[in-house]
């Protein structure tokens, strides 16, 4: 019952308690309730200030704004106005100073045409006066023709002809006295130029001949070089157009042929030949070409050594190969190759003098005679065809003209072309330079192979013992045996009708029938 009572007496206390708190809590929010409402009113009444004071400023803000606005807007109004005057002003000012402009020109149109025709009035009046004249003068010419017995053209031909003769006598003496003055000072420094070139130059005598000595260690390898029945000796001389001779003297054999070239590749295979120790025609053969090749590879090194010593650069492959030829040729006796070397560093010593360009004409000197050694006949001369092959190759057009005018056959157009004349000059007419009967021999021997070739299926001509014999091989498919014979007869009949010689003339027709297989 007290558990009871107590439990009961907790209960209704805690009620009691939870009672008394939701009273004390109401009252509490009705005061937090009024506060608030007090609050909010409060503010309300601040918002209410606030704002209306907000609305006084952006009102009075916008008053002014405008009044600014206004102003701007009252400048702008102004300044165009402004512009707009003085727009007006330059218009007027335009419009007056046009005004004035077309008044002076309507003042200068009426003196313009005033003087105009005052100006036609006068020249009516010098027409009438220069007819007049003209009437006077002509009356004038007439009594005068009258008097003198001459017409007016005859005596105008006759004052010209007197002051022509005159002038023209005036003006021969004075060219006279001008050519004497400049013949004497210009022979004066070309004889001196032409002094110190000549003292400055080492020259050589013409040593050309027209034999090779071959030696042999012993007279046994005569044996060897003719071979059985002399088959050696011929395939030798048929391959290569040089006469064998083999004669008493010592140790020594003699290769004759007036073309250097052929001598040299004769006497290099016989080298060849005789050092190898096998001598038979086929070997022959075979040696022979290939001394031909290697003499071509020569060439080409000579020509490069000889622009290399002389300082020449950039000349054409073609043309440093026709260099190279020149060793193997000969002028009037003297070596082709010494002699274009000599005219170049002439050349090269009177340029200097002259202040002209001395790499050119050294280059001019060297290519003078390049036309002396073609690769076939041609009719033109030789001073012409080497133009032609240093324009070919791009020479220039001073070096060109220098080649063609050192003998005259083209105009000179540049002063290169006389100084290669002079110095070719120089060098060909020293003494010991040149044997005129030496060229004429040659020149005679190669004439006698080119009537050989004038015939068809000639294969080669060879002129041997001094031009007493001409050596004609000929191709076994174009000409048989019956046709040899007729050849040779033909051959000789031309050379009897066309050409002048001493003695006689053998001609030797060799035909050679060959089957040749290859086993693979």
């Amino acid at each position: 019952m007290d558990i009871l009572t107590i439990i009961i007496s907790a209960i209704a206390g805690i009620a009691g308690g939870f009672g008394i708190a939701k009273t004390i809590e109401k009252s509490n929010n009705s005061n937090l309730i009024k506060r608030a409402k007090k609050e909010a009113s409060s503010i309300l009444k601040d918002a209410n200030l606030e704002a209306e004071n907000i609305k006084k400023d952006k009102i009075l803000q916008a008053k002014e704004k405008f009044i600014e606005l206004k102003s701007e807007h009252e400048q702008v109004i102004l300044s165009r106005d402004q512009k707009m005057a003085e727009v007006e002003k330059r218009i007027r000012d335009k419009e007056s100073q046009i005004s004035n402009e077309l008044s002076k020109a309507k003042k200068v149109n009426d003196d313009y045409e005033a003087k105009t025709l005052e100006y036609n009035s006068k020249i009516e009046i010098l027409d009438k006066k220069q007819a007049e004249v003209d009437r006077l003068h002509k009356s004038q010419l007439q009594q005068l023709e009258v008097i003198s017995g001459l017409s007016t053209e005859d005596a105008k031909n006759q004052l010209i002809e007197g002051l022509k003769a005159e002038a023209k006598t005036e003006a021969m003496s004075h060219i006279q006295d001008t050519i004497e003055e400049a013949k004497l000072t210009a022979q004066q420094e070309a004889k001196k130029i032409i002094i110190n070139t000549i003292q400055r130059v080492g020259t050589e005598e013409a040593v050309e001949n027209c034999v090779s000595v071959f030696n042999i260690e012993s007279d046994d390898v005569k044996g060897r070089i003719i071979g059985r029945e002399g088959r050696n000796i011929r395939a030798i001389e048929a391959a290569t157009g040089v006469e064998i001779i083999v004669d008493d003297t010592p140790e020594a054999i003699i290769l004759s042929c007036f073309d250097p070239v052929r001598r040299e590749i004769a006497r290099l295979a016989l080298h060849k030949l005789v050092t190898d120790g096998r001598i038979h025609p086929a070997r022959i053969e075979e040696v022979v070409a290939k001394t031909t090749k290697q003499i071509d590879d020569e060439i080409i090194e000579v020509g490069k050594r000889t622009v290399i010593d002389l300082g020449i650069h950039g000349l054409h492959p073609e043309l440093i190969k026709v260099v190279g030829r020149m060793k193997y040729r000969s002028s009037y006796g003297q070596n082709l190759l010494q002699h274009s070397r000599e005219v170049s560093k002439l050349c090269g010593i009177m340029a200097a003098e002259l202040g002209l360009n001395v790499k050119l004409a050294k280059r001019a000197g060297l290519l003078h005679d390049i036309g002396k050694v073609p690769d076939a006949e041609s009719d033109l001369p030789h001073a012409l065809l080497g133009m032609q092959w240093a324009e070919k190759y791009g020479e220039k057009e001073e070096v060109c003209n220098a080649i063609g005018a050192h003998h005259d056959e083209i105009e000179m157009k540049s002063l290169l072309s006389p100084i290669v004349q002079v110095c070719d000059a120089i060098s060909g007419a020293r003494p010991g330079a040149r044997r005129q009967v030496l060229d004429s021999y040659i020149q005679r021997l190669k004439d006698l192979e080119e009537v050989a070739y004038g015939f068809s299926g000639v294969k080669n001509a060879y002129a041997i013992q001094a031009g007493r014999e001409l050596r004609v091989i000929v191709e076994s498919e174009k000409v048989s045996d019956e046709n040899a014979a007729t050849l040779s007869f033909e051959i000789s009949q031309k050379i009897q009708t066309e050409m002048t010689y001493p003695g006689q003339v053998k001609v030797t027709v060799i035909r050679e029938t060959r089957a040749v297989n290859i086993a693979k």
